[in-house]
């Protein structure tokens, strides 16, 4: 079904008709998919397989399949590239968006946090990995547990060079916050 960068996924419009699954087998290589993060590098190419599945009654598109991937970011602590294997199955469900609850000050309950919306025809196959991958990245991305950084004096990275620099104590008007 589909080719590269197309919508790939799913198309109401076509399946209305066929209720049922809609089998994908896909390969994104690197730079089809844009991270919307320029320190964020996909090395690899994501692979994907899995299944959607169009429920007549509520035009629900359940889609199912798993993928794998290595991306790539400046570690947090030394600026080094710190690689990140991404391998992970995923189970989501995508209501139309006429169906979203008006917006405003309302709160969504139990099923409705688990549900996306969509709009138009159907789904990006490459928006649906895009938003797997982000939420699998780690908020902290280090190359490694005990990276040392980078020396706040000289800027050298800790793990290849050994810096004698030594810190200037600060201003002692903080000192009281420094142990909050």
């Amino acid at each position: 079904m589909g080719g590269r960068g197309i919508r790939v996924l799913y198309v109401l419009e076509h399946q209305r008709n066929a209720v049922g699954k809609v089998r994908f087998s896909e390969a994104f290589a690197p730079g089809v998919i844009d991270f919307f993060d320029p320190q964020l590098r996909q090395t690899a190419p994501i692979v994907t397989a899995g299944a959607a599945q169009l429920t007549e009654s509520t035009l629900e598109i359940v889609v199912s399949g798993q993928f794998s991937t290595a991306m790539e970011v400046a570690c947090d602590r030394c600026l080094e590239p710190a690689p990140f294997p991404v391998d992970a199955s995923f189970t989501l469900s995508y209501l139309p968006a006429a169906s979203a609850p008006e917006s405003g000050e309302s709160a969504i309950h139990g099923p409705e946090l688990e549900v996306g919306f969509y709009e138009g025809d159907g789904i990006e196959l490459t928006d649906v990995l895009r938003e797997e991958i982000l939420l699998l990245l780690p908020m902290q991305r280090v190359c490694r547990e005990d990276c040392k950084g980078i020396c706040p004096v000289c800027g050298q990275n800790r793990n290849l060079v050994e810096c004698h620099c030594h810190l200037v104590a600060g201003d002692d008007r903080w000192a009281g916050l420094r142990n909050l």
